[in-house]
């Protein structure tokens, strides 16, 4: 299981995070707005955002990595991953990420 966080912009939230879900390849997505301060292109910025914190099985990392930065409306997107102790974490919760992100049922098969 793995974790990965990414800054987007309020308007394509949703969308984005929906279309990860009903692609089965989150789990979960939690969406929490925040303000971000950086530098791009040579000035300081300051703009809301909305942080995904996104669920996802370590079977379906990859995929979900690719989709994200299709779906992701900036040039360079903040994708971040971030292992999760496994071991110590509550094992049904695990058990479930790694069930709703498995990716899209095999069809014609």
């Amino acid at each position: 299981m793995r974790v990965v966080l990414s800054n987007i912009s309020p308007e394509h939230a949703d969308d984005v995070a929906r279309a990860l879900i009903e692609r089965r390849l989150a789990a979960c997505v939690n969406l929490a707005s925040v303000r971000s301060l950086y530098r791009w292109e040579g000035a300081v910025q300051d703009d809301p955002e909305t942080t995904m914190i996104i669920k996802v099985g370590e079977a379906t990392l990859d995929r979900l990595v690719t989709e994200l930065r299709a779906l992701h409306p900036y040039d360079l997107p903040e994708i971040v991953v971030l292992p999760v102790d496994v071991d110590r974490s509550l094992g049904e919760y695990v058990d479930w990420v790694r069930h709703e992100s498995a990716g899209p049922p095999d069809v014609g098969v």
